[in-house]
């Protein structure tokens, strides 16, 4: 693999850009390979990197029903932050944007990553005591986190209304180095890497079945044929319970379509992210300036990937209020993903009910800023049967109570 870089781009512009390799291989699968995992998305690739990176499996194939980054991965809004309440959550998430500082020198290929800062608005009493308490866990944790009044809310974001008729903003929990990355770039760098590390990325492949043998998995069959394998990973988030369903167990989850929209691309005016989660809208501009809107899950399950007029409303009539420059923009387009939510709004990295099959889902609204860690904490699991970044996660914590609720903690998952 060519390394990219300045020198690399002043050469090909002196050959017309004609001398660029392929950034991933597209093989046709082999019969038989270590290791499988089911799904081209950012979590699955960042999964078989650290396979290959951190435990030398390269035998490894990741297979895609569609093409790669096609779902969530390139459907989300990407905000990335690590100030969560519970010690697991914060540990993984941690973990995860600390590789996201250097993961485009790790992967030779610019993820885009801009440590702009995260703001976590809060609009109620309520919310000043919970962040207030998520600010000391996060003193507690490691995780560089701090409580700002009023006032520093509008010093680092000008166009903010402080004084809104029904939610006027009391302050938030500000965490400095959160920030935001290239949805693509990160799934499209760890393919890259992958590829070159001489596994096979098989796209337009979808899996049929999952086949087991004495409560073993032994391999999956795909519209390419069927596949042979000795560990099977599951990562294909909305649809990991039609995955379980397939290997004959039940996922302790719910899918349902989250949305999101931009607007048309206008001057900079605003260089942080902003989370108001009483009204449930959050926000950020994109380098092509458009300003990025997110709003809460449908309240119903679905497997939709479309946007719908009434989430556009109910999320941009909320945010008008604290951002009234909304009021005079123009939606440029929306969209839809389809994630998976768990009771406790935790996600799962487990073993499951079949040997040598395991499933990194749940995630709900949170997935893109933990693929770094979740792709780490999961390639360890797979690969020595355990990883202290996994322990909490399991799909039986429900079966014996111990939960992870970041949905009561926090408010909000994302």
């Amino acid at each position: 693999m060519k390394r990219y870089s300045a020198f690399a781009i002043a050469r090909e512009a002196f050959r017309h850009h004609s001398g660029w390799e392929r950034a991933w291989r597209s093989p046709a699968p082999k019969s038989k390979y270590d290791v499988i995992i089911i799904g081209a998305g950012g979590h699955g690739l960042a999964t078989a990197y650290y396979l290959g990176k951190n435990f030398g499996i390269t035998n490894v194939a990741v297979i895609e029903k569609g093409w790669l980054g096609g779902g969530n991965t390139g459907r989300n809004t990407t905000i990335i932050r690590s100030n969560y309440l519970q010690d697991p959550s914060a540990a993984i998430y941690e973990k995860s944007r600390s590789l996201y500082e250097t993961l485009s020198q790790d992967l030779n290929y610019n993820v885009m990553f801009s440590p702009r800062g995260v703001l976590m608005l809060a609009q109620t009493q309520h919310e000043i005591r919970g962040y207030k308490r998520t600010a000391h866990a996060n003193a507690l944790q490691g995780v560089p986190t701090e409580w700002i009044g009023p006032g520093r809310v509008k010093e680092i974001c000008p166009i903010i209304e402080l004084n809104g008729p029904r939610y006027p903003v009391l302050g938030g929990l500000f965490q400095e180095r959160g920030g935001t990355a290239r949805h693509d770039a990160v799934a499209w760098g760890y393919a890259r890497a992958c590829s070159d590390m001489g596994m096979d990325i098989i796209q337009q492949c979808e899996v049929t079945n999952i086949r087991t043998s004495g409560g073993k998995v032994v391999g999956v069959d795909t519209t390419k044929g069927a596949i042979e394998c000795d560990k099977l990973g599951g990562i294909v988030a909305g649809n990991s319970s039609v995955l379980a369903d397939m290997a004959g167990f039940r996922l302790p989850m719910e899918s349902v379509a989250l949305q999101a929209l931009v607007s048309e691309p206008i001057k900079p005016a605003m260089d942080i992210v902003v989370m108001a989660n009483t009204v449930h809208g959050y926000l950020s501009q994109s380098d092509k300036g458009e300003m990025v809107i997110g709003g809460g899950t449908d309240g119903y399950n679905n497997y939709t990937q479309r946007g719908s007029f009434h989430h556009i409303e109910e999320t941009v009539r909320a945010l008008i209020e604290t951002f009234p420059m909304l009021s005079r923009l123009k939606m440029l387009r929306q969209w839809g993903g389809i994630v998976d939510v768990t009771g406790d709004r935790s996600p799962m990295l487990t073993k499951t009910p079949i040997e040598g099959m395991f499933m990194n889902c749940g995630w709900g609204t949170g997935g893109f800023k933990a693929i770094p860690g979740s792709g780490w904490a999961m390639a360890e699991l797979m690969a020595k049967g355990e990883s202290p970044l996994t322990d909490e996660f399991s799909m039986w914590r429900f079966k014996e109570g111990k939960f992870i609720d970041e949905s009561v903690a926090a408010g909000v998952a994302h």
